[in-house]
């Protein structure tokens, strides 16, 4: 008989699928969980201090989505690289002489600073790159040809790439083996939030039978930014049709703070609605459909993981999390 779905509501949690893992995130504490080799648990919890506690500004709708797109790229990259420890190369890879003048010249804690800060400005990096920059580099190189192209041609073509190199980045990352498990990971943090949603009792058969795919989900982040910066580039271009390559890529990356507040302001707007159905559902469906590429089904264990880590983020006060 199925449990009765009691106190249902949508919670602020959220977290991400680690090495063996996963880090869950609530509204006073961060936990991350996983599973090292001999198969126990280890767990690290520590409390949280929110950036816009100390500069209110960088609360305020639209400021705070990049704000916290930002925040959550370097927790991201910590929690890898926490869980990464646990997980070493079988082969020891000799230093390069770079390495070695790093670990020389900085502190082990400055280090590993850097690395973090190499690590989320390379990721931001890449992603604009793919997403933004390229589909515009090669709409202007393949127009350059075609120089009487309507300026909605233009725009069609370069928002099709961009959506096409999202996609086939997506694939090309759900066929690699080592992702295949952190992927298993990600569909526990859905499922197990999804469960907590629903006020049934945290326990794996409870766990299992939620959906894999959850709205307020990265991957559905992503495409809302690029169909959003597809959008306004468009009305932008409309505006002022501009053909200069170098310089439509300029007005891409200074659109792009914009886009991600707005991305971010939908989807606390959906994350509230999309269980009611109607427009939001709607809305949330591409980005829903894209996460089959980036969420598998878990194994047991990986769900008693995904378990243990929203139970260690739970508020004091019942409710506090409420979306």
């Amino acid at each position: 008989m199925a449990e009765e779905k009691s106190c249902a509501f949508r919670t602020s949690i959220g977290g991400q699928a680690l090495i063996e893992g996963i880090m869950m995130r609530g509204p006073e504490k961060q936990a991350i969980v996983v599973r090292d080799p001999n198969g126990e648990l280890v767990e690290k919890v520590e409390d949280l201090k929110f950036i816009k506690d100390r500069y209110p500004i960088l609360g305020v709708p639209l400021i705070r989505g990049t704000v916290n797109f930002l925040a959550s790229m370097v927790n991201g990259v910590k929690a890898l690289m926490y869980s990464a420890e646990f997980y070493p190369e079988e082969e020891a890879v000799q230093p390069s002489k770079f390495e070695l003048w790093l670990e020389k010249h900085l502190s082990s804690k400055a280090l590993e600073k850097a690395i973090i800060a190499l690590a989320v400005v390379l990721g931001v990096g890449l992603s604009v790159f793919l997403f933004m920059v390229l589909p515009t580099l090669v709409t202007g190189g393949v127009l350059h040809f075609f120089p009487d192209c309507p300026m909605w041609v233009r725009n069609l073509i370069e928002g099709v790439l961009k959506i096409v190199i999202f996609l086939l980045y997506l694939i090309f990352c759900s066929k690699q083996k080592d992702i295949y498990r952190v992927f298993q990971y990600h569909g526990a943090e859905h499922k197990t939030i999804f469960c907590y949603e629903a006020g049934l009792p945290l326990t794996v058969e409870n766990v299992r039978k939620q959906p894999m795919h959850h709205p307020r989900c990265g991957t559905s982040f992503l495409f809302v930014v690029i169909f959003v910066s597809i959008l306004f580039s468009s009305v932008v271009f409309g505006i002022w049709p501009i053909t200069n390559t170098l310089l439509r890529t300029l007005i891409h990356l200074l659109l792009l703070p914009l886009v991600v507040g707005v991305t971010y302001e939908f989807n606390r707007w959906v994350g509230r609605h999309v269980q009611e159905g109607g427009i939001a559902k709607l809305l949330t469906a591409p980005g829903m459909w894209m996460q089959n590429f980036t969420t598998n089904e878990p194994e047991d264990g990986m769900i008693e993981v995904a378990i243990r880590s929203i139970e260690l983020v739970l508020p004091s006060v019942k409710g506090k999390d409420e979306w």
